[in-house]
Protein backbone atom coordinates (compact mmCIF):
# COMPACT_ATOMS: atom_id res chain seq x y z
CA UNK A 1 0.00 0.00 0.00
CA UNK A 2 2.98 2.40 0.97
CA UNK A 3 4.95 1.35 -1.97
CA UNK A 4 4.24 3.60 -4.55
CA UNK A 5 4.02 6.64 -1.67
CA UNK A 6 7.76 5.81 -1.50
CA UNK A 7 8.56 5.23 -5.06
CA UNK A 8 6.96 8.72 -5.56
CA UNK A 9 8.98 10.20 -2.76
CA UNK A 10 12.21 9.11 -3.57
CA UNK A 11 11.60 9.67 -7.30
CA UNK A 12 11.65 13.61 -6.47
CA UNK A 13 14.59 13.48 -5.10
CA UNK A 14 18.20 13.61 -6.91
CA UNK A 15 20.35 10.57 -6.97
CA UNK A 16 22.54 9.11 -4.35
CA UNK A 17 25.79 9.17 -6.41
CA UNK A 18 24.61 12.88 -7.58
CA UNK A 19 23.83 13.72 -3.80
CA UNK A 20 27.35 12.39 -2.56
CA UNK A 21 28.99 14.61 -5.20
CA UNK A 22 27.43 18.02 -3.90
CA UNK A 23 28.56 19.67 -0.50
CA UNK A 24 28.05 18.09 2.81
CA UNK A 25 25.09 20.67 3.55
CA UNK A 26 22.70 19.26 1.05
CA UNK A 27 24.04 15.37 1.81
CA UNK A 28 22.07 16.54 5.18
CA UNK A 29 19.62 17.57 3.47
CA UNK A 30 18.92 14.23 1.63
CA UNK A 31 19.05 11.95 4.83
CA UNK A 32 16.35 14.32 6.88
CA UNK A 33 14.00 14.21 4.02
CA UNK A 34 14.13 10.48 3.96
CA UNK A 35 13.71 10.25 7.97
CA UNK A 36 10.93 12.66 7.60
CA UNK A 37 9.38 10.10 4.79
CA UNK A 38 9.83 6.88 7.34
CA UNK A 39 8.43 9.25 10.14
CA UNK A 40 5.36 9.84 8.01
CA UNK A 41 4.67 6.26 6.86
CA UNK A 42 5.09 5.05 10.57
CA UNK A 43 2.30 7.16 11.77
CA UNK A 44 0.35 5.97 9.07
CA UNK A 45 0.66 2.72 9.87
CA UNK A 46 -0.49 3.31 13.32
CA UNK A 47 -3.86 4.27 12.20
CA UNK A 48 -7.06 1.98 11.18
CA UNK A 49 -7.35 1.72 7.70
CA UNK A 50 -10.63 1.13 5.86
CA UNK A 51 -11.64 -1.25 2.83
CA UNK A 52 -10.93 -0.12 -0.55
CA UNK A 53 -13.68 1.11 -2.56
CA UNK A 54 -12.80 -0.82 -5.69
CA UNK A 55 -12.17 -4.11 -3.69
CA UNK A 56 -15.44 -6.20 -4.90
CA UNK A 57 -17.27 -8.00 -1.61
CA UNK A 58 -19.53 -11.13 -1.79
CA UNK A 59 -22.57 -11.07 1.15
CA UNK A 60 -26.09 -11.00 0.99
CA UNK A 61 -28.78 -8.44 2.18
CA UNK A 62 -29.23 -11.45 5.55
CA UNK A 63 -25.93 -10.70 6.84
CA UNK A 64 -25.74 -6.95 7.21
CA UNK A 65 -28.95 -7.63 9.79
CA UNK A 66 -27.93 -9.10 13.38
CA UNK A 67 -30.49 -11.59 14.80
CA UNK A 68 -31.90 -9.34 17.16
CA UNK A 69 -32.44 -6.23 15.18
CA UNK A 70 -35.82 -4.55 16.05
CA UNK A 71 -36.47 -4.80 11.93
CA UNK A 72 -36.53 -8.58 12.06
CA UNK A 73 -39.91 -8.44 14.69
CA UNK A 74 -41.27 -5.26 12.09
CA UNK A 75 -40.84 -7.90 9.43
CA UNK A 76 -42.45 -11.06 11.68
CA UNK A 77 -45.56 -9.19 12.82
CA UNK A 78 -46.74 -7.49 9.21
CA UNK A 79 -46.24 -10.85 7.80
CA UNK A 80 -47.98 -12.66 10.31
CA UNK A 81 -51.50 -10.86 10.33
CA UNK A 82 -53.71 -10.46 7.18
CA UNK A 83 -53.82 -6.75 6.48
CA UNK A 84 -57.27 -6.91 4.44
CA UNK A 85 -58.87 -8.48 7.73
CA UNK A 86 -58.07 -5.33 9.97
CA UNK A 87 -59.70 -2.73 7.14
CA UNK A 88 -56.34 -2.17 5.51
CA UNK A 89 -56.64 -1.16 1.77
CA UNK A 90 -55.81 -3.77 -0.75
CA UNK A 91 -53.48 -3.04 -3.76
CA UNK A 92 -55.84 -4.17 -6.76
CA UNK A 93 -53.51 -5.95 -9.34
CA UNK A 94 -54.29 -4.89 -12.68
CA UNK A 95 -53.77 -6.87 -15.73
CA UNK A 96 -51.93 -3.76 -17.56
CA UNK A 97 -49.49 -0.95 -16.82
CA UNK A 98 -47.36 -0.75 -13.85
CA UNK A 99 -47.61 -3.43 -10.91
CA UNK A 100 -48.45 -1.89 -7.37
CA UNK A 101 -47.07 -1.83 -4.28
CA UNK A 102 -48.13 -4.32 -1.52
CA UNK A 103 -49.78 -3.03 1.64
CA UNK A 104 -47.18 -4.97 4.15
CA UNK A 105 -44.83 -2.46 2.75
CA UNK A 106 -46.36 0.56 3.61
CA UNK A 107 -46.89 -0.53 6.76
CA UNK A 108 -43.36 -1.78 7.30
CA UNK A 109 -41.63 1.88 5.93
CA UNK A 110 -44.07 3.74 8.32
CA UNK A 111 -43.42 1.02 11.58
CA UNK A 112 -39.65 1.26 11.06
CA UNK A 113 -39.60 5.08 10.52
CA UNK A 114 -42.11 5.96 13.53
CA UNK A 115 -40.21 3.62 15.65
CA UNK A 116 -37.10 5.94 14.75
CA UNK A 117 -38.27 9.22 14.84
CA UNK A 118 -38.89 9.11 10.81
CA UNK A 119 -42.29 10.45 9.78
CA UNK A 120 -41.53 12.89 7.20
CA UNK A 121 -42.38 10.79 3.64
CA UNK A 122 -39.89 12.27 1.57
CA UNK A 123 -37.27 11.64 4.39
CA UNK A 124 -38.57 7.84 4.79
CA UNK A 125 -38.17 7.63 1.33
CA UNK A 126 -34.65 8.59 1.06
CA UNK A 127 -34.01 6.11 3.84
CA UNK A 128 -35.35 3.50 1.57
CA UNK A 129 -32.58 4.06 -0.83
CA UNK A 130 -30.12 4.44 1.58
CA UNK A 131 -30.97 2.62 4.87
CA UNK A 132 -29.35 -1.01 4.97
CA UNK A 133 -31.95 -1.92 7.30
CA UNK A 134 -34.62 -0.52 5.31
CA UNK A 135 -33.19 -2.34 2.45
CA UNK A 136 -33.97 -5.57 4.34
CA UNK A 137 -36.99 -4.97 5.55
CA UNK A 138 -38.45 -4.25 1.71
CA UNK A 139 -36.16 -6.19 0.04
CA UNK A 140 -34.63 -3.25 -1.34
CA UNK A 141 -37.79 -2.01 -3.14
CA UNK A 142 -38.35 1.68 -3.11
CA UNK A 143 -41.45 3.66 -3.21
CA UNK A 144 -41.55 6.82 -4.15
CA UNK A 145 -42.72 9.59 -1.34
CA UNK A 146 -45.98 10.40 -2.56
CA UNK A 147 -47.03 6.68 -2.63
CA UNK A 148 -46.00 6.27 0.95
CA UNK A 149 -47.87 9.94 1.81
CA UNK A 150 -51.11 8.14 0.62
CA UNK A 151 -51.11 5.18 2.56
CA UNK A 152 -51.20 6.77 5.99
CA UNK A 153 -53.98 9.33 4.85
CA UNK A 154 -55.93 6.14 3.39
CA UNK A 155 -55.73 4.31 6.32
CA UNK A 156 -56.32 5.33 9.61
CA UNK A 157 -59.16 3.29 11.01
CA UNK A 158 -56.84 0.77 10.28
CA UNK A 159 -54.00 1.66 12.16
CA UNK A 160 -56.07 2.60 14.82
CA UNK A 161 -57.69 -1.40 14.49
CA UNK A 162 -53.94 -2.62 14.60
CA UNK A 163 -52.83 -0.79 17.58
CA UNK A 164 -55.81 -2.76 19.21
CA UNK A 165 -55.17 -5.78 17.45
CA UNK A 166 -51.41 -5.90 19.02
CA UNK A 167 -53.13 -4.82 22.26
CA UNK A 168 -54.39 -8.30 22.85
CA UNK A 169 -51.03 -10.14 21.25
CA UNK A 170 -49.63 -8.13 24.16
CA UNK A 171 -51.82 -9.43 26.76
CA UNK A 172 -51.76 -13.19 25.08
CA UNK A 173 -47.84 -12.57 26.18
CA UNK A 174 -48.49 -11.76 29.69
CA UNK A 175 -47.05 -8.36 29.22
CA UNK A 176 -50.33 -6.65 30.45
CA UNK A 177 -52.74 -7.53 33.59
CA UNK A 178 -55.41 -6.14 32.43
CA UNK A 179 -56.97 -5.22 36.40
CA UNK A 180 -55.52 -1.36 37.07
CA UNK A 181 -54.64 1.27 34.36
CA UNK A 182 -53.95 4.77 34.27
CA UNK A 183 -55.82 7.38 32.24
CA UNK A 184 -54.65 11.08 31.34
CA UNK A 185 -54.04 12.99 27.89
CA UNK A 186 -51.67 15.46 26.33
CA UNK A 187 -52.05 18.76 23.79
CA UNK A 188 -50.48 17.76 20.57
CA UNK A 189 -50.54 21.23 17.90
CA UNK A 190 -52.83 20.85 14.99
CA UNK A 191 -51.65 21.76 11.43
CA UNK A 192 -54.15 25.02 12.15
CA UNK A 193 -51.93 28.32 13.54
CA UNK A 194 -53.72 30.59 15.88
CA UNK A 195 -54.45 33.13 13.05
CA UNK A 196 -56.20 30.46 11.34
CA UNK A 197 -58.42 29.98 14.54
CA UNK A 198 -61.76 32.15 15.33
CA UNK A 199 -64.91 32.98 17.54
CA UNK A 200 -67.50 34.92 17.47
CA UNK A 201 -65.46 37.59 19.84
CA UNK A 202 -62.38 37.85 17.67
CA UNK A 203 -64.29 38.07 14.86
CA UNK A 204 -66.27 40.81 16.61
CA UNK A 205 -62.71 42.76 17.34
CA UNK A 206 -61.36 42.43 13.65
CA UNK A 207 -64.96 44.16 12.40
CA UNK A 208 -64.40 46.45 14.88
CA UNK A 209 -60.53 47.06 13.87
CA UNK A 210 -61.80 47.49 10.01
CA UNK A 211 -64.93 49.78 10.85
CA UNK A 212 -62.89 52.31 12.91
CA UNK A 213 -59.86 51.86 10.06
CA UNK A 214 -62.65 52.53 7.52
CA UNK A 215 -63.27 55.47 9.51
CA UNK A 216 -60.32 57.05 9.43
CA UNK A 217 -59.58 56.52 5.63
CA UNK A 218 -62.53 58.59 4.99
CA UNK A 219 -61.99 60.90 7.21
CA UNK A 220 -58.50 61.43 5.02
CA UNK A 221 -60.38 61.63 1.79
CA UNK A 222 -62.36 64.94 2.70
CA UNK A 223 -58.97 66.54 4.00
CA UNK A 224 -57.32 65.52 1.07
CA UNK A 225 -60.08 66.83 -1.29
CA UNK A 226 -59.29 70.58 0.06
CA UNK A 227 -55.64 69.72 -0.89
CA UNK A 228 -56.38 67.93 -4.31
CA UNK A 229 -53.85 64.88 -3.84
CA UNK A 230 -54.10 62.81 -6.66
CA UNK A 231 -51.71 59.90 -5.27
CA UNK A 232 -52.84 60.03 -1.73
CA UNK A 233 -56.70 59.65 -2.43
CA UNK A 234 -55.87 56.71 -4.84
CA UNK A 235 -53.28 55.23 -2.11
CA UNK A 236 -56.63 55.80 0.40
CA UNK A 237 -59.68 54.24 -2.04
CA UNK A 238 -57.27 51.09 -2.32
CA UNK A 239 -56.68 50.80 1.35
CA UNK A 240 -60.69 51.13 1.83
CA UNK A 241 -61.45 48.49 -0.88
CA UNK A 242 -58.98 46.01 0.69
CA UNK A 243 -61.12 46.57 3.72
CA UNK A 244 -64.49 46.03 2.45
CA UNK A 245 -63.03 42.74 0.87
CA UNK A 246 -61.98 42.14 4.96
CA UNK A 247 -65.42 42.90 5.85
CA UNK A 248 -67.12 39.93 3.62
CA UNK A 249 -64.66 37.44 4.68
CA UNK A 250 -65.56 37.91 8.45
CA UNK A 251 -68.90 37.87 7.73
CA UNK A 252 -68.74 34.51 6.08
CA UNK A 253 -66.38 33.08 8.93
CA UNK A 254 -69.62 34.14 11.21
CA UNK A 255 -72.02 32.88 9.04
CA UNK A 256 -70.08 29.36 9.25
CA UNK A 257 -69.71 28.99 13.28
CA UNK A 258 -73.20 29.98 13.62
CA UNK A 259 -74.57 27.19 11.05
CA UNK A 260 -71.72 24.72 12.85
CA UNK A 261 -72.90 25.32 16.12
CA UNK A 262 -69.42 25.09 17.93
CA UNK A 263 -67.70 27.68 19.98
CA UNK A 264 -64.87 28.26 17.59
CA UNK A 265 -63.86 27.57 14.03
CA UNK A 266 -60.55 26.70 12.55
CA UNK A 267 -59.92 27.70 8.52
CA UNK A 268 -56.92 25.23 7.68
CA UNK A 269 -58.18 21.98 9.77
CA UNK A 270 -62.17 22.33 10.51
CA UNK A 271 -61.84 19.89 13.49
CA UNK A 272 -58.69 21.27 15.56
CA UNK A 273 -59.91 23.43 18.19
CA UNK A 274 -58.05 25.77 20.55
CA UNK A 275 -57.44 24.38 23.62
CA UNK A 276 -55.41 25.22 26.91
CA UNK A 277 -51.96 23.71 27.32
CA UNK A 278 -50.73 24.62 30.72
CA UNK A 279 -51.44 27.52 32.66
CA UNK A 280 -52.85 30.15 30.52
CA UNK A 281 -50.78 28.96 27.74
CA UNK A 282 -53.61 28.29 24.69
CA UNK A 283 -52.79 26.50 21.42
CA UNK A 284 -54.33 25.06 18.27
CA UNK A 285 -54.57 21.22 19.03
CA UNK A 286 -55.56 17.89 19.92
CA UNK A 287 -56.10 15.92 22.92
CA UNK A 288 -54.36 12.87 22.92
CA UNK A 289 -56.04 10.21 25.34
CA UNK A 290 -54.09 7.21 26.84
CA UNK A 291 -54.70 4.44 29.03
CA UNK A 292 -51.88 2.48 30.55
CA UNK A 293 -52.06 -0.79 32.26
CA UNK A 294 -50.15 -0.95 35.31
CA UNK A 295 -47.96 -4.45 34.99
CA UNK A 296 -45.09 -3.04 32.18
CA UNK A 297 -46.65 0.68 31.67
CA UNK A 298 -48.09 -0.51 27.68
CA UNK A 299 -50.79 1.48 26.43
CA UNK A 300 -53.92 -0.66 26.27
CA UNK A 301 -56.21 2.46 24.80
CA UNK A 302 -55.95 6.09 22.81
CA UNK A 303 -57.87 8.02 20.94
CA UNK A 304 -57.70 11.68 20.50
CA UNK A 305 -60.35 14.34 20.79
CA UNK A 306 -60.81 17.94 19.94
CA UNK A 307 -61.98 19.05 23.53
CA UNK A 308 -60.81 19.16 27.06
CA UNK A 309 -60.39 16.22 30.03
CA UNK A 310 -63.38 16.99 31.47
CA UNK A 311 -66.19 14.89 29.66
CA UNK A 312 -63.14 12.19 28.19
CA UNK A 313 -63.10 9.29 31.50
CA UNK A 314 -65.96 6.91 30.04
CA UNK A 315 -65.07 6.68 26.30
CA UNK A 316 -61.22 6.40 26.84
CA UNK A 317 -62.37 4.00 30.08
CA UNK A 318 -64.77 1.90 27.86
CA UNK A 319 -62.48 1.10 25.17
CA UNK A 320 -59.37 0.19 27.50
CA UNK A 321 -62.17 -2.80 28.78
CA UNK A 322 -63.26 -3.78 25.55
CA UNK A 323 -59.74 -4.12 24.35
CA UNK A 324 -58.72 -6.02 27.21
CA UNK A 325 -61.85 -7.94 27.83
CA UNK A 326 -62.30 -8.24 31.10
CA UNK A 327 -65.38 -7.88 33.31
CA UNK A 328 -63.98 -5.42 35.97
CA UNK A 329 -61.40 -2.97 35.75
CA UNK A 330 -59.59 -0.08 38.08
CA UNK A 331 -59.03 2.95 36.68
CA UNK A 332 -56.87 6.13 38.03
CA UNK A 333 -57.67 9.68 36.68
CA UNK A 334 -56.37 13.13 37.54
CA UNK A 335 -58.90 15.55 38.91
CA UNK A 336 -59.33 17.33 35.38
CA UNK A 337 -61.68 14.26 34.15
CA UNK A 338 -63.54 14.93 36.93
CA UNK A 339 -67.08 14.66 36.31
CA UNK A 340 -70.72 13.20 37.68
CA UNK A 341 -71.76 11.96 34.51
CA UNK A 342 -68.81 10.12 33.42
CA UNK A 343 -67.88 8.32 36.96
CA UNK A 344 -71.65 7.39 36.64
CA UNK A 345 -71.07 5.98 33.30
CA UNK A 346 -67.80 3.99 34.30
CA UNK A 347 -69.87 2.68 37.30
CA UNK A 348 -72.64 1.60 35.53
CA UNK A 349 -70.37 -0.47 33.27
CA UNK A 350 -68.38 -2.49 36.28
CA UNK A 351 -65.45 0.32 35.97
CA UNK A 352 -64.15 1.30 39.67
CA UNK A 353 -62.71 4.69 39.39
CA UNK A 354 -60.23 6.30 41.53
CA UNK A 355 -60.26 10.46 40.43
CA UNK A 356 -58.98 12.94 42.09
CA UNK A 357 -61.19 15.18 44.34
CA UNK A 358 -61.25 18.40 43.17
CA UNK A 359 -61.53 21.72 45.97
CA UNK A 360 -64.73 22.43 46.84
CA UNK A 361 -64.29 26.40 47.00
CA UNK A 362 -62.53 28.64 49.20
CA UNK A 363 -63.33 30.91 51.83
CA UNK A 364 -63.54 34.42 51.58
CA UNK A 365 -63.53 37.44 53.77
CA UNK A 366 -67.17 38.69 52.61
CA UNK A 367 -68.42 35.08 51.84
CA UNK A 368 -68.22 31.42 52.73
CA UNK A 369 -65.54 30.78 55.85
CA UNK A 370 -63.85 27.28 55.61
CA UNK A 371 -66.06 25.70 58.79
CA UNK A 372 -68.90 25.97 56.31
CA UNK A 373 -68.01 24.74 52.61
CA UNK A 374 -70.34 21.91 50.82
CA UNK A 375 -67.76 19.50 52.42
CA UNK A 376 -69.05 20.19 55.84
CA UNK A 377 -72.38 19.81 55.30
CA UNK A 378 -73.78 16.01 56.07
CA UNK A 379 -75.99 14.11 53.40
CA UNK A 380 -78.75 12.00 55.07
CA UNK A 381 -79.86 9.39 52.00
CA UNK A 382 -82.84 7.85 53.66
CA UNK A 383 -84.51 11.09 54.59
CA UNK A 384 -82.77 12.98 51.31
CA UNK A 385 -81.29 16.05 53.77
CA UNK A 386 -78.69 17.53 54.72
CA UNK A 387 -77.02 18.64 58.46
CA UNK A 388 -75.35 22.02 58.61
CA UNK A 389 -72.60 22.08 61.15
CA UNK A 390 -75.02 24.18 63.05
CA UNK A 391 -77.37 21.23 63.43
CA UNK A 392 -80.17 22.40 61.78
CA UNK A 393 -81.72 20.32 58.75
CA UNK A 394 -81.89 21.60 54.87
CA UNK A 395 -84.70 19.76 52.76
CA UNK A 396 -85.85 19.91 48.97
CA UNK A 397 -89.00 19.96 47.86
CA UNK A 398 -88.16 17.24 45.31
CA UNK A 399 -88.32 18.65 42.09
CA UNK A 400 -85.29 18.14 39.86
CA UNK A 401 -83.83 21.15 38.09
CA UNK A 402 -82.26 21.47 34.97
CA UNK A 403 -78.76 23.50 34.02
CA UNK A 404 -77.13 23.77 30.98
CA UNK A 405 -73.48 24.37 30.28
CA UNK A 406 -73.22 25.77 26.82
CA UNK A 407 -69.40 25.98 27.18
CA UNK A 408 -69.43 22.49 27.53
CA UNK A 409 -72.54 21.45 25.33
CA UNK A 410 -74.47 19.31 28.38
CA UNK A 411 -76.61 19.33 30.92
CA UNK A 412 -77.71 17.62 34.24
CA UNK A 413 -80.31 17.36 36.56
CA UNK A 414 -80.31 18.36 40.31
CA UNK A 415 -82.60 19.00 43.40
CA UNK A 416 -81.97 22.55 45.60
CA UNK A 417 -81.99 21.94 49.37
CA UNK A 418 -82.62 25.19 51.83
CA UNK A 419 -83.37 25.74 55.28
CA UNK A 420 -85.90 28.56 57.32
CA UNK A 421 -83.57 28.27 60.04
CA UNK A 422 -80.87 30.24 58.04
CA UNK A 423 -82.90 33.56 58.64
CA UNK A 424 -82.12 33.41 62.47
CA UNK A 425 -78.82 31.72 62.14
CA UNK A 426 -76.57 33.79 64.58
CA UNK A 427 -73.41 32.98 61.82
CA UNK A 428 -75.31 33.50 58.61
CA UNK A 429 -72.35 35.75 57.75
CA UNK A 430 -69.88 33.16 57.83
CA UNK A 431 -72.08 30.81 56.04
CA UNK A 432 -73.12 32.57 52.80
CA UNK A 433 -73.72 36.28 51.58
CA UNK A 434 -77.19 35.29 50.41
CA UNK A 435 -80.11 37.31 52.01
CA UNK A 436 -82.64 34.19 51.29
CA UNK A 437 -80.01 32.19 53.24
CA UNK A 438 -77.89 28.92 52.17
CA UNK A 439 -79.20 27.25 49.19
CA UNK A 440 -77.10 23.79 48.21
CA UNK A 441 -77.51 21.76 45.12
CA UNK A 442 -77.44 18.00 44.41
CA UNK A 443 -76.82 16.76 41.05
CA UNK A 444 -78.12 13.39 39.55
CA UNK A 445 -74.70 12.04 39.62
CA UNK A 446 -74.16 12.60 43.71
CA UNK A 447 -74.31 9.17 44.78
CA UNK A 448 -71.31 8.07 42.39
CA UNK A 449 -69.71 11.28 43.25
CA UNK A 450 -69.51 10.41 47.38
CA UNK A 451 -68.57 6.94 45.93
CA UNK A 452 -65.85 7.32 43.89
CA UNK A 453 -64.56 10.77 46.73
CA UNK A 454 -64.51 7.94 49.67
CA UNK A 455 -62.33 5.49 47.32
CA UNK A 456 -59.62 8.32 46.57
CA UNK A 457 -59.41 9.42 50.46
CA UNK A 458 -59.07 5.41 50.98
CA UNK A 459 -56.69 4.56 48.31
CA UNK A 460 -53.80 7.14 48.63
CA UNK A 461 -50.94 4.63 47.80
CA UNK A 462 -52.42 3.29 44.97
CA UNK A 463 -53.51 6.92 43.31
CA UNK A 464 -49.92 8.03 43.79
CA UNK A 465 -48.99 5.41 41.39
CA UNK A 466 -50.86 7.10 38.51
CA UNK A 467 -48.19 9.54 37.72
CA UNK A 468 -45.37 6.35 37.63
CA UNK A 469 -47.39 4.76 35.46
CA UNK A 470 -48.80 7.06 32.84
CA UNK A 471 -46.79 10.77 33.18
CA UNK A 472 -43.33 8.99 31.00
CA UNK A 473 -44.94 7.88 28.60
CA UNK A 474 -46.02 11.30 27.10
CA UNK A 475 -42.61 12.67 28.11
CA UNK A 476 -41.44 9.93 26.01
CA UNK A 477 -43.19 10.46 22.76
CA UNK A 478 -43.26 14.51 23.05
CA UNK A 479 -39.32 15.19 24.57
CA UNK A 480 -37.60 12.45 23.10
CA UNK A 481 -38.57 11.29 20.12
CA UNK A 482 -40.45 14.96 19.08
CA UNK A 483 -44.35 14.10 18.51
CA UNK A 484 -45.78 17.08 19.86
CA UNK A 485 -47.49 18.11 16.74
CA UNK A 486 -49.64 15.82 14.02
CA UNK A 487 -48.61 16.23 10.24
CA UNK A 488 -52.47 15.26 8.97
CA UNK A 489 -55.58 17.20 9.21
CA UNK A 490 -59.00 16.39 10.29
CA UNK A 491 -59.64 14.30 13.67
CA UNK A 492 -59.90 10.61 11.46
CA UNK A 493 -56.51 10.86 10.05
CA UNK A 494 -55.36 12.52 13.19
CA UNK A 495 -56.45 9.61 15.54
CA UNK A 496 -55.10 7.27 12.92
CA UNK A 497 -51.26 8.39 13.06
CA UNK A 498 -51.44 8.66 17.32
CA UNK A 499 -52.70 5.46 17.03
CA UNK A 500 -49.62 4.41 14.79
CA UNK A 501 -47.23 6.56 17.38
CA UNK A 502 -49.01 4.61 20.51
CA UNK A 503 -48.24 1.39 19.11
CA UNK A 504 -44.40 1.59 17.69
CA UNK A 505 -44.23 2.83 21.50
CA UNK A 506 -45.66 -0.74 22.93
CA UNK A 507 -43.48 -2.77 20.17
CA UNK A 508 -40.13 -0.68 21.96
CA UNK A 509 -41.23 -0.86 24.67
CA UNK A 510 -41.67 -4.98 24.48
CA UNK A 511 -38.77 -4.95 22.62
CA UNK A 512 -36.57 -3.54 26.09
CA UNK A 513 -39.24 -5.71 28.03
CA UNK A 514 -38.75 -9.19 26.66
CA UNK A 515 -35.84 -9.35 23.91
CA UNK A 516 -36.38 -9.75 20.45
CA UNK A 517 -35.69 -13.70 20.39
CA UNK A 518 -38.54 -14.01 23.31
CA UNK A 519 -40.88 -11.70 21.37
CA UNK A 520 -40.59 -13.71 18.19
CA UNK A 521 -41.37 -16.85 19.71
CA UNK A 522 -44.30 -15.34 21.64
CA UNK A 523 -45.53 -13.58 18.46
CA UNK A 524 -45.36 -17.47 16.43
CA UNK A 525 -47.34 -18.87 19.47
CA UNK A 526 -49.87 -16.09 19.19
CA UNK A 527 -53.15 -17.43 18.60
CA UNK A 528 -55.49 -14.70 16.80
CA UNK A 529 -57.72 -14.53 13.93
CA UNK A 530 -56.19 -11.93 12.05
CA UNK A 531 -53.18 -14.03 11.76
CA UNK A 532 -52.49 -14.89 7.78
CA UNK A 533 -53.44 -18.65 6.97
CA UNK A 534 -52.25 -20.69 4.32
CA UNK A 535 -49.20 -18.86 3.55
CA UNK A 536 -47.57 -21.85 3.05
CA UNK A 537 -49.76 -23.13 1.06
CA UNK A 538 -50.32 -20.03 -1.68
CA UNK A 539 -46.40 -20.23 -1.56
CA UNK A 540 -46.44 -23.92 -2.72
CA UNK A 541 -49.52 -23.75 -5.39
CA UNK A 542 -47.65 -20.94 -6.83
CA UNK A 543 -44.43 -22.26 -7.27
CA UNK A 544 -46.13 -25.40 -8.62
CA UNK A 545 -47.64 -23.49 -11.53
CA UNK A 546 -44.56 -21.65 -12.04
CA UNK A 547 -42.08 -24.38 -12.33
CA UNK A 548 -44.43 -27.23 -13.70
CA UNK A 549 -44.44 -25.75 -17.45
CA UNK A 550 -40.03 -25.87 -16.90
CA UNK A 551 -40.91 -29.31 -15.82
CA UNK A 552 -42.94 -30.67 -18.78
CA UNK A 553 -40.40 -28.94 -21.35
CA UNK A 554 -37.24 -30.62 -19.58
CA UNK A 555 -39.29 -33.62 -20.36
CA UNK A 556 -40.11 -33.15 -23.57
CA UNK A 557 -36.48 -32.24 -24.51
CA UNK A 558 -35.15 -35.27 -22.83
CA UNK A 559 -37.85 -37.62 -24.73
CA UNK A 560 -36.84 -36.29 -27.70
CA UNK A 561 -32.95 -36.90 -27.25
CA UNK A 562 -33.61 -40.49 -25.97
CA UNK A 563 -35.80 -41.03 -29.51
CA UNK A 564 -32.57 -39.59 -31.42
Amino acid sequence: MFSSSISGFYEALPPTSDCEKTSPSNKQIYRNCCKKNRDFLFLNMKHIQGISRQQMQFSSLEDTISQDNPVRFIDAFVNTICLEKIGFTAKVLKSEGRPSFDSKIFLKIYLYGYLNGIRSSRKLEKECQRNLEMQWLLEAITPNYHSIADYRSENPKALKQLFKLFVSFLKEADLISGETIAIDGTKSRAHNGKKSNFNQKKIDKHKAYIEAKTQEYLDALDQNDFQESTTSITNIEQKIERLKHNTIKYELLEEQLKESGEPQLSTTDCDARALLVQGQVVEVSYNIQAAVDDKYNLVVATHTINRNDKNALSAIALEAKENLDVETLTVLVDKGYHNGREIETCKNNNITTIVAQPDQGKSNENGTQAAYLVSKFIYNKEQNTYTCPQGQTLTTTGRWHKKTRDSENTSYLFQKYRTPACKTCPVKEQCTSRKGGRELDRSQYADAVEENNTRYKANPQLYRKRQEINEHIFGTIKRKWGYNYTNLIGLEKVNGEHSLIMLVYNIKRSINILGIPDLLAKLKAWNSPYKRKGLFLIKTTYLKLFLAPNILLKRQNTSKISFA
